[in-house]
């Protein structure tokens, strides 16, 4: 999906305007949640989302969409990973 359509949907949606994020190379974050449901379009590099459904790889031009309060983990790909991502009470 292109970054004009994600925001549009993100709109429809009723999420929050999106907020641009970079993680670095390799690097990753252990279990933890958020209070708010998020949807995510990977710009650039590669981040891998696991939660208690197993684990999976995002790359450019995926979405990964993530409940409040999901306990999940991530880890970032060799060149890290840039995203857009929307938020939603």
């Amino acid at each position: 999906m292109e970054q004009e359509q994600f925001v549009d949907m993100l709109k429809a949606e009723g999420y929050a305007g999106p907020v641009s994020v970079t993680r670095e190379p390799g690097g990753m974050l252990d279990s933890h949640v958020h209070p708010f449901e998020a949807k995510a379009l990977i710009l650039d590099g590669e981040i891998r989302i696991g939660t208690g459904n197993g684990a999976r790889t995002y790359r450019r031009g995926e979405i990964f969409h993530l409940q409040a309060n999901e306990a999940h983990t991530e880890s970032y790909g060799p060149q890290g990973v840039r995203y857009l991502v929307g938020r939603r009470q």
